[in-house]
């Protein structure tokens, strides 16, 4: 493993970046389809169910990342027994959180009506299509997921983003041609329902395929068991955290602005979690390789991977947040109409919060890969609930903009000195603190000079011909101006001259 972690992390890459892009196109035509079809409060709806069922998913949070941990080590000394007895631990947990989480999804029934303000769809029973996306998510666990474990433990997430590929072309084609022949929501959720149990059963045959040695056979030593589940305790409190503040948005804007609210809301932050997506493949392919690193490698070396992987998510993070300024109202106009559009303050609150969240999650990958969930457990869960609190108390007084708002705030001054204090305190000297958070702190600067001089470019430019064009232009201004900075202000860097080495070493593969 130690000599693939570049060719693995490259692959991932290649087929995640396809397989998204993809996800993202599909569901847009989707999420255009019920927008033009059935109408605003639907997409309201949907996102409040996704957003309950986070927070019900709870119960897993910490099982899976926990196991693939322990499942490097293993692996790295061909240790096949230990491997599958840890399958079988993982298998056994499985069935227990699917249990779990239909318990406590049907207790809350009761309590739907009171997420939602105002009315709802006429034609829409609330209660059956809780449970239609319940019954998706309890099956999800149920049907093979373990199988999950033993491909991300061997960096093959290119087989698990190929399997999803074909399953989300099928699901949104489906979903497509069923909302444009019945006009009917409810064979949209049931569509999913059916996805989700072909995904599972075709993504434990590929693992069975790939890795026939490795079956969930005999048990852990009671000692390692304790370790695990501490481990998961740890990782509980910390990605219930991580649930709550980006469940928390959309259930405080349903509960307080109503659907068409949360749709309209959503619709922004479709755009953003669009691109967060695409930059979590880069993440979700390191991960296993940085996990490696971390164990085989010097102190001194990781630090200069860490500043490394940091300065490429920061351009890379920079060039989106650009684009973002300049091209969301035009995108938003041409897309969902402009009764359904915010003003450009609140283009202003989310782009900068999805610069900071990207330098955020680029610093919380090697907290997971190292296994620091126990020093860091109680980080994620307060800045959730700071976020939280902010939404309640700045809802009343700033509406939509509060909730954005809050999410910024939350995450700056509450999230990031909390994890950057922890990544310092254990995984690397805290002498280099001081110098990183200067890095960060420049990369951030640099944005906002870019994402001004091409506003201001982009503005002056009177565009006539539409405003498909308007993005067009704006997209290549937002291309030379940004990347032109940033190779200005750090091509004499070491960080630029290591992310340099890398994409030509991944480019000679």
């Amino acid at each position: 493993m130690n000599g693939n972690r570049t060719k693995n992390a490259s692959r991932n890459i290649l087929v995640g970046l396809v397989m998204k892009i993809t996800q993202i196109i599909l569901p847009f035509i989707t999420r255009t389809a019920i927008i033009y079809i059935l109408g605003m409060k639907y997409l309201g709806l949907s996102s409040l169910f996704t957003s309950i069922l986070s927070v019900l998913n709870m119960a897993e949070l910490g099982v899976g990342s926990a196991m693939v941990f322990s499942m490097y080590k293993p692996i790295a000394e061909d240790d096949h027994s230990k491997v599958c007895a840890l399958m079988a631990l993982y298998r056994l947990y499985y069935r227990i959180i699917g249990l779990v989480i239909a318990g406590i999804g049907i207790a809350l029934i009761p309590f739907i009506p009171a997420l939602i303000k105002g009315d709802v769809p006429p034609d829409i029973n609330i209660y059956v299509l809780y449970l239609l996306n319940l019954g998706a998510t309890v099956l999800s666990y149920w049907l093979f997921a373990y199988k999950n474990s033993i491909l991300s433990a061997h960096q093959r997430e290119d087989v698990v983003s190929k399997v999803k590929l074909y399953m989300a072309l099928l699901q949104n084609v489906i979903q497509i041609l069923l909302l444009l022949l019945t006009h009917n929501y409810y064979t949209f959720v049931m569509t999913m329902l059916g996805i989700q149990i072909l995904t599972n059963i075709v993504t434990a045959y590929y693992a069975n395929k790939l890795f026939p040695n490795y079956k969930p056979i005999g048990t852990m030593p009671k000692d390692e068991i304790k370790e695990i589940n501490g481990q998961i305790r740890d990782l509980f409190t910390s990605k219930f955290g991580s649930v709550v503040f980006s469940s928390a948005d959309s259930m405080v804007i349903s509960a307080f602005l109503g659907l068409e609210m949360v749709g309209i809301y959503q619709n922004y932050y479709y755009v953003v979690n669009s691109l967060i997506g695409i930059i979590q493949i880069i993440f979700t392919a390191c991960m296993a390789g940085i996990g490696n690193s971390i164990i085989t490698e010097t102190p001194e070396k990781n630090f200069r991977d860490f500043n490394k992987f940091t300065f490429i998510i920061a351009w890379i993070s920079g060039f989106c947040t650009c684009c973002l300024v300049s091209m969301y109202q035009p995108f938003m106009e041409l897309w969902a109409k402009k009764e359904n559009m915010l003003s450009f303050l609140f283009v202003i609150y989310i782009s900068a919060f999805f610069f900071i969240w990207e330098v955020y999650r680029a610093i919380n990958v090697y907290k997971d890969a190292a296994g620091l969930w126990h020093t860091d457990r109680f980080r994620p869960l307060t800045t959730a609930l700071a976020n939280l609190s902010l939404n309640l108390l700045m809802v009343n007084f700033f509406g939509i903009y509060g909730v954005i708002l809050s999410t910024v705030l939350s995450v700056l001054f509450v999230g990031a000195p909390w994890l950057l204090k922890n990544i310092f305190s254990t995984l690397f000297p805290h002498d280099y603190m001081r110098k990183y958070i200067i890095k960060i702190s420049t990369y951030a600067v640099v944005t906002a000079i870019c994402s001004c001089v091409a506003y201001v470019i982009c503005i002056m430019i009177p565009i006539k011909t539409g405003l498909f064009m308007t993005l067009v232009i704006r997209a290549i201004i937002c291309t030379i101006i940004c990347n032109l900075l940033f190779f200005l202000v750090y091509f004499r860097t070491n960080e630029y001259k290591d992310a340099l080495g890398l994409v030509k070493k991944i480019c000679k593969r």
